[in-house]
């Protein structure tokens, strides 16, 4: 196995941004870093559609389990509805829009009442270039975009960190790398990283940074049939920056996190389907937040 310097700014953007908790800690970014099924080929175009799943319902704060009485927040439940495309124009250069809808469940207290909301609305559209020339197979890119205030940031029932948009302009950057582990091509490896910086926002609610990657490794020797399975597992490093402004609770929100992660992946023809459950193994909290006990992911993908 090679590396390169190329190789080595995959890592370092893996290493600094470790991966996609509100007080609550979503990370919601997280379900943005991904296997190499995601990243470009061939040219050519590619549809998907993926569904992910987190219920915040444990109160956290710093490193342990905390009581549910210091938490106003009770249950965060949100379905992530996310469809999206891809086309890679050349050998250097892809394309790729995703238009997400959540679907949120949220229970506070609200002296002297148990107060239960349900919205479902658009998220922030996100819009990205991937840029491939950096090697001869496509094994490696550095990704730029932007996140737009799309998604709905005024639901009067909500607080500004459990809003379904953000409300503000964000910058993505990031970057990935496939490599193999074996010459036989059986092993395989994959970096994936991104940084999500807003530069724009509204005037009472400044959303933290956040800092999500991906390093994982799977195994391309099983076969169902004539389709490939590829099991997989990956360890995902998440830390979010407290938010800011007049509404921005700074003292119960930013969050470093780490979650183990199996996966399944098929092939099959043109059809890639993949999923994966993450468990939480370290997490650090600022002040009071929800945090999931799992994230669930799965993506169908199409190619042309």
């Amino acid at each position: 196995m090679k590396l390169d310097f190329r190789v080595l700014i995959a890592m370092l953007i893996a290493v600094i941004c470790p991966v996609r908790v509100f007080a609550c800690a979503c990370g919601c970014g997280v379900f943005d870093v991904g296997t190499s099924s995601m990243f470009p080929y061939q040219t050519g175009g590619m549809t998907f559609l993926e569904y992910d799943y987190m219920n915040q319902s444990r109160n956290w704060s710093g490193t342990k389990s905390s009581s549910a009485s210091n938490n106003d927040d009770k249950q965060i439940r949100t379905n992530f509805y996310t469809a999206g495309a891809q086309y890679t124009l050349n050998r250097s250069w892809t394309l790729e829009g995703e238009v997400p809808v959540w679907n949120r469940h949220f229970e506070t207290f609200n002296d002297p009442d148990l107060q239960t909301f349900n919205h479902t609305a658009l998220g922030d559209i996100r819009i990205k270039a991937t840029y491939t020339g950096l090697s001869d197979d496509f094994s490696e890119g550095l990704t730029f975009g932007v996140k737009l205030p799309t998604g709905d940031a005024a639901y009067v029932n909500f607080d500004p960190d459990t809003e379904i948009g953000s409300g503000s302009y964000d910058l993505l950057l990031g970057g990935y790398h496939n490599g193999q582990l074996s010459s036989d091509g059986k092993y395989n490896y994959f970096l994936n990283g991104e940084v999500d910086l807003p530069v724009q926002h509204l005037s009472y609610y400044r959303p933290g940074k956040e800092y999500d990657a991906v390093v994982g490794a799977y195994y391309n020797g099983w076969k169902v049939g004539k389709h490939k399975l590829a099991p997989l597992l990956q360890l995902i490093g998440s830390v979010r920056t407290r938010d800011g402004g007049p509404l921005g609770v700074s003292n119960n929100s930013g969050y470093e996190r780490v979650l183990l992660a199996p996966g399944l992946e098929l092939h099959a023809g043109s059809y890639h389907i993949y999923g994966d459950v993450g468990f939480p193994i370290y997490q650090n909290v600022i002040g009071n937040q929800l945090t999931a006990s799992a994230l669930y992911k799965i993506n169908i993908s199409h190619t042309y």
